[in-house]
C-alpha cells in the first residue's frame, strides 16, 4: 500500500534516480522526513552527491518524488482491492478496511506516509505538505464515491466517519492489540457501512 511494498528494493543495478528514490523512500518512511539528511541518503544509495543533485534539485524535490510515488502505489493498491468485488460498492468499502487491517499488521508498518508528512511539514507553502493533503482529499473523494454508489443515506457523513476510522487505525494499529489482522478495523468499518447503507440492502 505504501513504502512497505517497496522497502528492501534498493539494488545497485537500478539507475541512479531509482536507487536514490528507493533509499530515500525507505528512510523517510521508517525514520521520518526531517530525521534523514541528504548525506545519509547518498551514503546508503551508493551514488555521488553530484548524481543526486542531477536527479533531484533539493531535498524538497526528493520528498515530493517520494510522496508522488507513494500516491501511485496507494492508488494501485486501492484499485486492486476494489477490483475483487466488481459492481458491489458496499463490499468494496469493506474490503478496503480488511486490507487496511492486514497492512497495519505488517511488521514494517510505520503509519501512513501522508499523515506523517503532513505532521512533520507544517509550513503551508511546503509543496510536499500540499501533496500529502491532496492525497487525503483524494481518499475522501474516493470513499464518498463508493458511499454514494452503495446507497448511503448520508454519503458525506459515512465517508467522514470511514476516513476518521482509517486515520485512527493508522495511529493506533501498532500500539493496540486489535486482533489478528487488526480485525477490529474491518468490523468497525462494516458496522458503519451497514448502518449507513441499510442492513437489508446488499
Amino acid at each position: 500500500m505504501s513504502e512497505i511494498e517497496s522497502a528492501g528494493t534498493v539494488g545497485m543495478r537500478k539507475p541512479a534516480r531509482e536507487r536514490i528514490l528507493d533509499t530515500a523512500a525507505d528512510l523517510f518512511y521508517r525514520e521520518g522526513i526531517r530525521a534523514v539528511g541528504i548525506d545519509t541518503i547518498i551514503a546508503r544509495s551508493g551514488v555521488a552527491k553530484m548524481s543526486l543533485y542531477r536527479n533531484f534539485a533539493s531535498k524538497d524535490d526528493l520528498v515530493c518524488a517520494y510522496l508522488e510515488r507513494s500516491m501511485l502505489q496507494q492508488a494501485a493498491w486501492w484499485d486492486r482491492v476494489v477490483a475483487r468485488h466488481p459492481g458491489d460498492p458496499r463490499a468494496q468499502m469493506k474490503a478496503l478496511f480488511t486490507a487496511l487491517g492486514h497492512w497495519i499488521d505488517h511488521p514494517k508498518f510505520q503509519g501512513c506516509p501522508f499523515t506523517s508528512a503532513a505532521a512533520e511539514l507544517r509550513d503551508p507553502a511546503n509543496p510536499a505538505r500540499t501533496l500529502a493533503l491532496a492525497h487525503k482529499r483524494m481518499v475522501r473523494e474516493r470513499l464518498r464515491a463508493l458511499a454514494v454508489a452503495a446507497g448511503a443515506a448520508d454519503p458525506d457523513r459515512l465517508c467522514a466517519q470511514l476516513q476518521l476510522l482509517m486515520e485512527g487505525a493508522y495511529a493506533a494499529g501498532r500500539a493496540l492489540d486489535l486482533g489478528p489482522g487488526n480485525q477490529a478495523v474491518a468490523s468497525a468499518a462494516a458496522a458503519l457501512i451497514d448502518g449507513a447503507c441499510g442492513e437489508g440492502r446488499k
